[in-house]
């Protein structure tokens, strides 16, 4: 698995949905009764979307058509995506635990990766991502440490599991507050 790889662009996102449907094994009235979008759209899409870039909520019904998240089709190749339609696993975590390893760079990363197998096997894709792009030179890891990202990590991911709680029960309106009050005191109101 490449933990480099770039997102797919807009413009190559028809073709690597494309792909996925094929190795599901539907055909293009299956795609678009599964999908829940139009037979033109489809067809379209298993063309290769000839440079037509896909509406938000066409990508949306896509991913979840394919058992999918959107950051997960826009994000992880094609590599890790295709097994996952045939039914087989994607790679295991020792896989992308060996991954992990054969990019980290700096030394105090591989280190940690060395003492701690059990702790990164439990990083996701994007998580492994975020370690791996505060490596260079002088840069935050070399810094500041590994232990200190990683605990950073845990305390975003513990959070994110409680708004989602919380995002579930009657006090969503409150959240809505709270987040609001704290994406203006950051300056973060462009994120709507």
């Amino acid at each position: 698995m490449d933990m480099n790889h770039t997102p797919t662009t807009d413009k190559d996102l028809p073709a690597k949905i494309a792909k996925l449907v094929v190795e599901r094994g539907w055909n293009n009235d299956d795609f678009s009764r599964i999908a829940g979008i139009n037979r033109h759209t489809v067809r379209q899409i298993m063309l290769g979307g000839a440079g037509r870039r896909l509406r938000n909520t066409t990508v949306s019904a896509c991913a979840k058509a394919l058992g999918l998240t959107v950051n997960e089709l826009r994000g992880l190749p094609l590599e890790v995506l295709l097994p996952r339609m045939v039914g087989q696993r994607p790679l295991s975590d020792d896989d992308n635990l060996r991954a992990l390893f054969v990019h980290a760079t700096q030394p105090e990363l591989r280190g940690w990766l060395e003492r701690n197998p059990e702790r990164a096997r439990q990083f996701t894709v994007e998580e492994f991502r975020e370690l791996l792009a505060l490596q260079g030179e002088g840069g935050p890891l070399a810094n500041y440490g590994v232990e200190h990202f990683v605990e950073l990590i845990l305390r975003k991911r513990r959070l994110l599991r409680r708004v989602r709680a919380i995002a579930a029960s009657e006090y969503l309106p409150l959240l809505e507050q709270i987040v609001g009050l704290l994406a203006e005191k950051i300056g973060a109101n462009h994120l709507d």
